[in-house]
């Protein structure tokens, strides 16, 4: 062999230039750069929903196509309840309101009722209190009032003597027996169960007198 025979360049046969290029590509620096399942499905999706909008697709396959659409969204929704949960409620239902510190969600007609049975048995320290929350419940359902939280009794009736005010004494009195009864443990009577129990049916019968444009203005001012 020649010096000029060792110059030339090596020319492989077809089975030596596969098994060159097999183990070129077995380099781990090749299988890297290899697109993961992820990126193909990525990539099929955005090719799908490509073709859809840019109108290359065939006419036929249109309706599938705005079918696979939805349940593209679909899945991209489920998955997004999974990964971050349901959404917090973020407005509370007007039966949820806490009245004067008191975890009770009964309902107006429920409270009324418990205060009659209380009213049998007299116990008019619970009558009294059970009544004057079944009152506040009602305006409270009635979206006559929306009090804020840790709205006391007095507080309350302020705000509900802005919307009855021919009721500012009576409202004011049935608050004191609340009190007297809830808080100061002093005992109840009969006269003033009554008095509490004539105010809440008038007020259930009687529409609040809010002038156009400034019933917000008037509950605030009675804060």
């Amino acid at each position: 062999m020649t010096i000029r025979d060792l110059t030339l360049p090596l020319i492989p046969d077809g089975d030596e230039a596969r098994r060159w290029a097999e183990q070129e590509l077995s380099d781990p620096v090749y299988q890297a750069a290899e697109p993961t399942p992820f990126d193909r499905m990525a990539r099929a999706i955005g090719e799908f929903l490509g073709s859809l909008f840019s109108g290359s697709a065939p006419a036929a396959l249109a309706p599938w196509m705005a079918v696979g659409v939805v349940l593209v969204l679909l899945a991209i929704v489920v998955l997004a309840v999974i990964v971050w949960g349901r959404p917090r409620r973020t407005v509370r239902s007007r039966a949820d309101v806490d009245l004067f510190g008191i975890d009770d969600a009964r309902r107006a007609d429920e409270l009324r009722t418990a205060s009659r049975a209380a009213a049998e048995r007299e116990d008019w320290e619970e009558a009294i209190a059970l009544r004057f929350r079944a009152l506040s419940r009602g305006l409270v359902e009635r979206t006559v009032l929306d009090p804020a939280p840790g709205t006391t009794v007095h507080g309350f009736a302020r705000q509900a003597s802005a919307a009855f005010p021919g009721e500012d004494g009576a409202l004011a009195h049935a608050a004191d027996l609340f009190d007297d009864v809830r808080y100061l443990r002093r005992p109840g009577d009969a006269s003033g169960y009554r008095s509490v129990v004539e105010l809440d049916e008038r007020l259930s019968r009687t529409s609040p007198r809010f002038e156009t444009g400034i019933r917000e203005d008037r509950i605030g001012a009675a804060r």
